[in-house]
């Protein structure tokens, strides 16, 4: 599983990757099965208490009502007896410990990955986040039992790559954050499949550059201009609407604003001062990408359009979720930063028609349609 989620104090922040993780878990246990879980918290260099997934193993309890056993070791003797005590009288469910707390985690080791396999006797995959990685409890253990895919890798996969690779005409791809070189490859997946491209947060402020705009101190990737004005021209040839911002709200840098009117100041995205940035689109942006959204039957969203942290410049980006969230298209959405900017738009109710994935880099790579380690090694890949 996936149970990579903020823990503060004790306590789960946000328990939507454990939620969803919970057709799998009691599909298991409603056939019969004892449920042995492995996830990854952070990024520990070896033990450290404060990536332990034990608080998770109390969470997870709730949501099951029944007892969740942790295991503070991820293989071991502590490990072997609380397997040994699995049965129906007793617990059915082990959360072991944070496997990258063991070095021969992201190493994919061979004798990790064997270990991990004597624990079980089939192996399911529901860690779609982690499923871009060839770890030793991702892909190593496939090698010694059986691997499938779980509830919600399958969900993850199909939704994913039919959206990617047959959307529904017209399709739109909205791309934000700060960095082309971070969605390089998703960029230039996206120019070849969908109809439309709208490109926001500062990421834009480099295509601007490519066409010749002056964007003042904004944030740009000096050595993807040629990469910019190629992907431009690729869309001109496919006939791929580029859709990039008309107007920015700007300020002289994220902590100090630029306010006219109560408000930050707007200004032509082509024609940014001298001395000021960029940090969110402007009100005549905001119609057009909104304009774009209403004709789309299918839509991918990854990336806000601008600094929503900040109230003064998260107009934006919730003129987007709103927008977003009242089209019937068929929509997929992926990114922490997305998912984070969902949250303060304070949206009620998820529709079907919409799918957010728990990936944040193993979304991305699916996209932009490179191998993926976890999903590839499994029996029921949902292919």
């Amino acid at each position: 599983v996936d149970y990579n989620v903020p823990i503060e104090d004790g306590m789960v922040l946000d328990d939507t990757k454990i939620v969803r993780s919970l057709s799998t878990i009691n599909y298991i246990l409603d056939k019969g099965g004892y449920v042995i879980l492995m996830s990854h918290l952070g990024r520990p260099k070896g033990v450290d208490k404060k990536f332990s997934l034990r608080p998770v193993a109390t969470h997870l309890s709730k949501h099951l009502n029944r007892e969740v056993k942790f295991s503070s070791e991820l293989i071991g003797s502590e490990s072997e007896a609380l397997i040994e005590g699995l049965s129906d009288d007793t617990y059915q469910v082990i959360l072991l410990e944070n496997t990258r707390f063991h070095e021969g985690e992201t190493k994919n080791s061979t004798h990790l990955a064997k270990e991990l396999a004597l624990l079980g006797e089939i192996f399911v995959s529901d860690a779609f986040g982690s499923s871009h990685r060839g770890h030793a409890s991702t892909e190593g253990i496939t090698r010694y039992i059986p691997g499938y895919t779980g509830f919600l890798m399958e969900k993850e996969f199909i939704r994913i790559t039919d959206a990617t690779s047959n959307p529904l005409s017209p399709s739109l791809a909205i791309v934000g954050g700060a960095k082309i070189s971070s969605k390089l490859e998703i960029l230039k997946n996206f120019v070849n499949v969908v109809d439309d491209l709208i490109i926001g947060g500062a990421m834009a402020f480099t295509f601007i550059v490519a066409n010749g705009g002056k964007v003042g101190t904004s944030l740009i990737e000096e050595d993807m201009i040629d990469v910019a004005k190629d992907i431009l021209l690729t869309a001109k040839r496919k006939h791929v609407g580029i859709h990039l911002p008309v107007d920015i709200r700007i300020g002289h840098d994220f902590e100090n604003p630029i306010i006219e009117k109560e408000e930050a100041k707007i200004v032509n995205s082509c024609q940014i001062p001298d001395l000021t940035m960029g940090l969110d689109i402007g009100p005549n942006s905001e119609k057009l990408f909104i304009n774009v959204i209403e004709k789309a039957n299918s839509i991918i969203w990854n990336g806000p359009m601008g600094v929503f942290e900040q109230e003064l410049y998260k107009s934006g980006t919730l003129a987007i979720t709103t927008a977003i969230f009242s089209s019937s298209a068929n929509i997929i959405i992926g990114g922490g930063d997305t998912i984070y900017a969902i949250k303060i738009a304070e949206i009620a109710e998820i529709p079907e028609n919409i799918h957010i994935s728990t990936g944040g880099g193993a979304t991305l790579e699916l996209m932009s349609g490179k191998p993926m380690p976890g999903i590839n090694c499994l029996i029921g890949k949902p292919l």
